[in-house]
């Protein structure tokens, strides 16, 4: 997923992301709007992670998240 596709998808991220995530606030998913480098800095903030894991962690989540597994899952 790209940032153009986070972005549009933020809607209905939101609460997976809290789900995921819950030492994030709903002051975060505020200011993260759509930003997938928001996000990132701020689960190095409340997790105390390096950014290289971050970003692993957020993609993985991505990957979940993606409408090709629902179609994978229903083959």
């Amino acid at each position: 997923m790209n940032e153009q596709e986070f972005k549009g998808q933020w809607k209905i991220l939101r609460g997976k992301v809290r789900e995921q995530w819950g030492k994030l606030t709903d002051d975060d998913v505020e200011i993260i709007d759509g930003r997938s480098e928001q996000l990132i800095g701020l689960l190095q903030k409340r997790y105390g992670i390096m950014q290289e894991e971050a970003e692993k962690r957020l993609q993985k989540f991505l990957q979940g998240q993606s409408p090709d597994r629902e179609n994978r899952k229903a083959a």
